[in-house]
């Protein structure tokens, strides 16, 4: 047995409800590994567990994204052993720790060349732009797209695949100074959605024909507007609710605004075996060792400032990703 700091929530609710402890960890067991973490990364989903719009079951370990070292393999794991450098975006939660036992099935060898904060900060964050890009929305050269929080750790990701695969994508952010890293990252327009009209500014980019696919973390604030960015047919992909849930909607108004599709995706939903997590690994690696795609890691915390991290996220006073520091 060994001796692991955590942060753990009891109940949901803000920041103040993480608590650091200390428990008890084992052996793994069958189909489990126990890895050792050297740096957990940060995303809107811990938010949406702490404060319950996920419920868990409690107490509950946060996180969901992780880099280390294999420290033991339980029985029927043969694509990790001891001493492997690895990296996972995986359910259950868990990752906000210094070690763990999980299932091996979503645990992936890191590539020589990646390092943990790295591996740490692009695996919940660019395997969701795999499967966006991929397997939802399914873009080629040529597509227009419209990304939202396009200065954050997924949006940044983004903007250089986009760049990289020849898809025009134009990107919102809340200020001038994300606006500019967006556009530097590969965007190929950028809309400061707090002081511009960003539907009228895709309307004024396409030349009034919209957009093939919105790609939407924000949810409430940003909805509506982005229906109407949409050319005919296209679709709508809501993947997050940084600003709340979107409300509930008439679905007959899609007819109208050009019969509009409309899918609400998780990353969970794909990653649903060894050899899928694997292949969508893979692909998000080939884009990071070739150099078309680098992980910006703007902001980096000791595990026990959790809180101040959180608070930092939901603000909006983070660019790039974050990682919590083991």
């Amino acid at each position: 047995m060994t001796d692991v700091k955590c942060v753990q929530i009891e109940q949901p609710g803000g920041p103040e409800a993480m608590q650091i402890v200390h428990r008890e960890v084992g052996a793994p067991g069958e189909g489990e590994i126990r890895v050792r973490h050297h740096a957990c990364g940060l995303n809107f989903i811990d938010v949406y567990q702490r404060e319950g719009l996920y419920p868990l079951p409690l107490p509950a370990t946060l996180g969901m994204e992780a880099a280390g070292v294999v420290e033991a393999v339980g029985a029927g794991v043969s694509h990790l052993k001891e001493g492997d450098r690895v990296a996972y975006a995986a359910a259950p939660p868990g990752s906000y720790s210094e070690a763990r036992v999980m299932p091996a099935q979503n645990v992936c060898s890191l590539p020589e060349g990646i390092d943990f904060e790295t591996g740490a900060a692009m695996m919940l964050k660019g395997l969701t732009v795999e499967y966006l890009f991929n397997r939802t929305a399914k873009l080629k050269a040529g597509d227009t797209i419209l990304f939202h929080a396009a200065a954050g750790g997924v949006g940044l990701i983004a903007c250089q695949w986009a760049r990289a695969a020849g898809i025009t994508l134009i990107g919102t952010a809340g200020t001038d100074e994300k606006c500019a890293l967006a556009k530097n990252h590969g965007a190929a327009h950028v809309i400061n959605y707090r002081s511009e009209d960003f539907a009228a500014r895709v309307k004024d980019i396409t030349a009034g024909k919209g957009v093939s696919a919105v790609l939407d973390s924000v949810g409430k604030d940003t909805w509506e507007g982005s229906l109407d960015c949409l050319a005919p047919f296209g679709l709508m992909v809501t993947f997050g609710n940084a600003s709340g849930k979107v409300p509930p909607f008439d679905p007959g108004i899609l007819g109208p605004k050009g019969c509009l599709y409309v899918t609400r995706p998780t990353l969970f939903g794909h990653l649903t075996s060894r050899e899928k997590t694997q292949e969508m690994a893979d692909n998000l690696f080939a884009k990071v060792k070739s150099g078309d795609v680098t992980i910006r890691i703007d902001q980096r915390f000791a595990l026990d400032d959790v809180a101040e991290a959180h608070r930092a996220l939901e603000a909006r006073k983070t660019t790039g990703a974050t990682v919590l520091t083991v």
